[in-house]
């Protein structure tokens, strides 16, 4: 299985809420929403759903499954809504149980043991393991070296600050564009795949 990143991201690198006003204000971030005016459903969309159709599993951190768990099972009956109510899922966490997983198909992975069962996950035959939002793990999954390829839908605006995927630590890590398209209101969707020993 390959590790698949996808995020919404404005051009100073920010993922923080592109869905909703109140969906994460960490920090005092005050443009949830932001990603609205930029979507245009055939090439963000297209995205969006090529992502989804590879997918074989999502996988989350804690606090983007949360979100997602309490959003999707109430739209059953949308086709979208049902390949996402049915299909498995692995959230990252030390917090919630077994008992809190309610969403469908969910299985909890300790965070402490998270890099070795990612590992093992990727080296099961299947589509693609997917994620989406999930900044605090996507940031580990690229320091880890557990990212097989990473889309970036590039939305031109600049936020100021909020939450990021990429590690500051000080590590060089080479990626290879292997496809981009550009949408009419601007976004830019990039995948890049990382370069073999670089």
């Amino acid at each position: 299985m390959r590790i698949v990143i996808s995020e919404f991201i404005s051009l100073d690198g920010v993922v923080q809420a592109p869905g909703g006003a109140e969906e994460d204000t960490d920090g005092g971030f005050a443009h949830g929403g932001w990603s609205h005016p930029f979507f245009d459903p055939e090439v963000v969309g297209g995205s969006f759903n090529d992502s989804m159709n590879g997918a074989e599993a999502l996988l989350f951190g804690r606090r983007t499954w949360q979100t997602m768990a309490a959003a999707w099972p109430e739209r059953a009956g949308d086709p979208f809504a049902d390949r996402m109510n049915a299909i498995e899922k692995y959230v990252v966490t030390d917090t919630l149980g077994d008992d809190d997983l309610t969403w469908n198909n969910t299985v909890r992975i300790p965070g402490e043991k998270f890099a070795g069962r990612i590992q093992e996950l990727r080296e099961k035959d299947g589509g693609d393991l997917l994620v989406m939002g999930s900044p605090t793990l996507v940031r580990s999954l690229l320091s880890e070296g557990l990212v097989d390829e990473l889309r970036l839908v590039i939305m031109p605006v600049l936020l100021g600050g909020g939450k990021s995927i990429f590690p500051e630590d000080g590590g060089l890590r080479t990626l290879e564009l292997v496809s981009h398209v550009t949408s009419g209101t601007g976004v830019q969707v990039c995948t890049y795949r990382p370069v073999a020993n670089a």
